[in-house]
């Protein structure tokens, strides 16, 4: 019998700064010579919306290079794992950060993307990510498909219609349906149903459902959200960093907010499944037109363990 192999993991909660908020990541710091077989098994183990493998750079610009998986599958760019992922690289003195800010380049499977460190007194305080350019892909319009959507959420769809937003397929790397909400109370009343939010989002190529509502719990957010995507096995995600982003293309590109050349936007999410979430989104525009997303927040470890197999 072969020895069995020992392996490192950490977990973070990310978009909090609180133990048991946030959406939970497991970081693999050291993942070479891993098959594909065995990063799957092993995010199907963890059982957390993702788990993020740790590889040296392809490209030399970068400090590392993120393979993300969900329980079921690879996905090719996510939000909260790589901020939880660097946020452990720095605790564990695998990358060196300088005060105020390190700037750095990541590397996952839809090419590079800066990442960076906010730090002080020799903590990190916030991790900030840059997300590629807004694609908006079309809205829904059709009075059938927004009966569709809203039955899929268990929703009337006079509350959505009411808002006079339209619902949107945007991405920022992961292509999400935008759906907008005109009240807190029908926000937190849905009641998703996994099979036609998969059916839904397989029509207009999405990975998932962001609903969001302008009412919010704290009087310093912007919007109030909650994010369904059970085509990759997530029925609720606590906090979503890359959905957030299409999120805050989406409230500059249509004015829900107040648009300046630097749009600041705080998302709230997670209090219907009891991990409040904080997530910072900041949009640069020039010209009306959208230059840069950023999405950051954030994390605490809560976690570390030996893997043996």
């Amino acid at each position: 019998m072969p020895e069995p192999r020992s392996l490192k993991f950490y977990q973070a909660d990310v978009f909090t700064s609180q133990p048991f908020g946030g959406n939970p990541v497991a970081v693999i710091p050291d993942a070479q010579g891993l098959s594909d077989d065995l990063l799957q098994q092993i995010a199907r183990e963890m059982n957390l919306s993702e788990t993020v493998f740790v590889f040296p750079p392809t490209d030399p610009a970068a400090v590392a290079r993120l393979r993300i998986f969900t329980p079921t599958q690879e996905i090719p760019f996510a939000g909260h794992p790589v901020l939880g992922t660097f946020f452990i690289l720095a605790e564990l003195g695998i990358i060196s950060v300088k005060e105020p800010v390190t700037r750095l380049m990541q590397e996952c499977n839809i090419g590079l993307f800066p990442v960076e460190l906010h730090a002080d007194d020799g903590q990190v305080e916030q991790v900030v990510m840059t997300q590629p350019k807004p694609e908006f892909l079309g809205p829904i319009e059709e009075t059938e498909d927004l009966y569709k959507v809203a039955a899929a959420l268990g929703l009337s769809k006079h509350v959505i219609a009411d808002t006079k937003w339209p619902i949107e397929a945007v991405s920022t790397g992961l292509p999400v349906l935008i759906v907008p909400v005109r009240t807190l109370t029908a926000v937190r009343s849905i009641r998703p149903d996994a099979s036609a939010i998969a059916d839904v989002c397989r029509r207009y190529g999405a990975n998932g459902i962001m609903v969001f509502t302008t009412v919010t719990v704290e009087p310093s957010s912007t919007v109030h959200t909650r994010m369904f995507a059970p085509s990759i096995g997530i029925l609720e995600d606590p906090a979503t960093g890359s959905a957030s982003g299409a999120l805050g293309a989406y409230l500059v590109q249509n004015g829900v907010v107040d648009v300046a050349p630097v749009t600041e936007i705080i998302a709230e999410q997670g209090y219907e499944i009891d991990r409040p979430s904080r997530v910072y989104v900041r949009v640069d525009s020039d010209d009306d037109i959208i230059q840069s997303v950023k999405v950051g927040g954030q994390c605490v470890r809560v976690l570390e363990g030996t893997l043996r197999f």
